[in-house]
């Protein structure tokens, strides 16, 4: 028995000694060392403490500047929102490092450091370890977290996806269940109601058109799928505050236990609708997988690749999730902002009606349409620059690069906070809170300064598929109903994950003839 313990002893010793080595290299060693190489540049930041690093302090600024609600439709939403970016720029200067737990986080503004870092270091920079864990159960390893070669590969099998005629095949899905929300509302209206949560249904129509996109014939499947996604995000979001504790992921928590049970539930359905698919090829009543996006990977599954890179099937379901996540709430949140925007400047609304009637001759609108309705895509870059859905861009250094006159050590998360930069007064000029879509008529301006879908190799690989989607919805309600921001709106924007607003969106309906 003593033998057979010290020979276990021998080979667990190097294994736990490993173990420890490599906590205290990544939770203590590594982030100090940045800590010193970032300071002799002359950059610094408010004292870390242990583990939690400035979480604490970030969290009470946060829970302090969105306590009230705002008291009137302003935009001007920056100290709301970051108030720690705020509190460190003015102490710091515009470069500045906070810790989010164990993780280094140097906060840049300057416009030709993101341009360089976004369009140079794609490759070199990318997702770090806490945000791939925090969003381990939810979209798994798709496009949105993969780094380095498996970022490549994957880019390169989705993005024929959202270009050209596919992305053209996507336009039935788009007016097909718009005319649906659309009528709904006339419904309800018919029966009385004149006030709407504007966000409710918009939430819901991008759902739809994301399900039929994704699944076209399993589309009932898919949306009882991204119900379940929506609690698995909202959990995910909850338990990846305790990350900076060491081994917290494999804590028997609720928040965990629920969280693994939702992620199986969610690919359990999944691959029902795969094996359904699979069935049909097998005993020849289909030639391939489908048309929609599943049915594209499943295809892609099949082609033996040389560069050592595998699309399996738990690949392809986190590809599933990723899009519905960067398709459906980031696109609602689009639209729904917009709608108070337009709710609440009647003129630039009315603008928008014109022009869509003259382009459309008060038809619904068609991907040839699309270019001509300048007002209405000017109007969509201002809520985007006001109300951008991802309030900040990470990037985490793979490798020693340099960034302008900056030396960053590899380890090192770059964060760029969208929010502020939109919000720049020295960029945008003194209107900077006001809605004035004309900034956009022209299209000329420092790169770098608008970043709604990110730039660069890495931009937001649906870009394409989101604005057409916002557009063809826009143009359609805006020419159905004229519409006004509701006594009853309360404007508090907060932050989860995305910018959105606290109580919703109310507006009031009134059909046009």
């Amino acid at each position: 028995m003593v033998v057979v313990l010290l020979a276990l002893l021998v080979i667990l010793l190097p294994l736990f000694a490993r173990v420890a080595y490599e906590t205290i290299t990544c939770y203590w060693l590594n982030p100090r060392r940045i800590k010193k190489v970032m300071e002799k540049q002359g950059v610094r930041g408010p004292k870390p403490r242990f583990l939690v690093g400035n979480i604490n302090e970030m969290t009470s600024l946060v829970s302090k500047s969105t306590a009230q609600d705002m008291d009137s439709i302003t935009h001007d939403v920056v100290g709301r929102l970051l108030p720690h970016f705020v509190a460190w720029s003015n102490l710091y200067g515009k470069r500045f490092i906070y810790w989010n737990g164990i993780e280094p986080r140097m906060c840049i503004t300057e416009t030709e450091l993101i341009k360089e870092l976004l369009s140079r270091y794609s490759t070199k920079a990318g997702k770090s370890w806490l945000q791939q864990q925090g969003s381990k159960h939810f979209i798994g390893r798709g496009l949105l977290m993969a780094n380095g070669d498996d970022w490549h590969h994957q880019r390169h099998i989705v993005a024929p996806a959202f270009m050209g005629d596919k992305l053209k095949s996507y336009e039935r899905y788009m007016v097909e269940c718009t005319k649906k929300m659309l009528q709904s509302l006339d419904n309800a209206i018919e029966l009385g109601q004149t006030e709407f949560e504007i966000g409710e249904y918009m939430t819901g129509l991008t759902a739809d058109i994301i399900s039929r996109t994704e699944f076209d014939r399993s589309y009932e499947k898919g949306k009882q799928i991204f119900h379940l996604l929506t609690i698995l995000q909202r959990l995910c979001a909850q338990a990846s505050r305790h990350l900076c504790i060491p081994g917290s992921r494999f804590f028997p928590s609720k928040y965990n236990r629920e969280i693994k049970s939702l992620k199986m539930e969610v690919e359990r359905l999944l691959m029902e609708i795969i094996q359904s698919r699979k069935d049909c090829v097998e005993v020849g009543r289909s030639s391939s997988y489908g048309n929609d996006l599943l049915g594209m990977l499943l295809n892609e599954m099949q082609k033996k690749r040389g560069n050592g890179f595998t699309l399996n099937l738990q690949l392809i379901m986190d590809e599933i999730k990723t899009f519905f996540f960067a398709g459906h709430e980031t696109t609602a949140l689009l639209l729904t902002w917009t709608v108070m925007l337009l709710g609440s400047n009647p003129k630039w609304q009315d603008k928008v009606r014109e022009e869509v009637r003259s382009v459309c001759g008060g038809g619904v609108p068609s991907l040839d349409h699309l270019p001509k309705l300048t007002l209405l895509n000017m109007v969509i870059n201002e809520s985007l620059r006001l109300y951008p859905p991802a309030s900040v861009l990470p990037r985490m250094a793979f490798e020693d690069i340099k960034l302008g006159d900056l030396h960053i050590p590899k380890g090192l998360s770059i964060w760029i906070p969208v929010l502020a930069i939109h919000h720049n007064e020295e960029l945008w000029g003194k209107d900077v809170n006001e809605f004035n879509p004309d900034r956009f008529a022209s299209k000329s301006f420092n790169p770098g300064r608008f970043i709604p879908f990110a730039s660069g190799p890495r931009n937001c690989v649906g870009q394409a598929f989101a604005l057409m989607e916002a557009k063809i919805i826009l143009a359609m309600l805006i020419l159905r109903f004229s519409f006004v921001v509701s006594e009853n709106y309360r404007h508090a924007p907060i932050i989860v994950l995305t910018i959105k607003p606290k109580y919703g969106v109310q507006i009031h309906l009134k059909p046009l003839d």
